[in-house]
């Protein structure tokens, strides 16, 4: 079992930038492939970026490719989301998962076994 929480979110201006942590326990963290994803109002949840175990490969959502970075640090069971140059349409809530592999960066939500709770990202216009 791997529990993960996020934090970081908040309110921020269009153009500011914002750093999302997420912190896991339980089982080794080294052995997870992580994503995050985000969910706006009305909308599916969609995959925002993805790292392997050892940060050797990372994807991102074409939406903010350029924008964000993830990275990990296995020896703080963490994963960081810095967001860059935020628009309104990066609004929504921001999840960070645990993929049940390593070695991938996949962008389907059902493959990732584990789910933190969620932090609420605001960018007002």
């Amino acid at each position: 079992q791997v529990k993960l929480v996020e934090s970081g979110g908040g309110l921020v201006q269009a153009g500011g930038s914002l750093r999302l942590s997420c912190t896991a326990s339980g089982r080794a963290f080294s052995s997870h492939a992580m994503g995050w994803f985000r969910q706006a109002p009305g909308k599916e949840r969609e995959f925002v970026t993805a790292i392997t175990w050892n940060g050797g490969t990372t994807s991102y959502a074409d939406s903010v490719k350029g924008r964000f970075t993830i990275s990990r640090d296995n020896a703080k069971n963490a994963v960081y989301l810095q967001m860059n140059s935020l628009k309104p349409e990066d609004t929504a809530v921001y999840f960070c998962a645990a993929d049940r592999t390593d070695w991938r960066t996949t962008r389907d939500p059902y493959e990732y076994d584990y789910w933190g709770q969620g932090t609420q990202v605001t960018v007002s216009s």
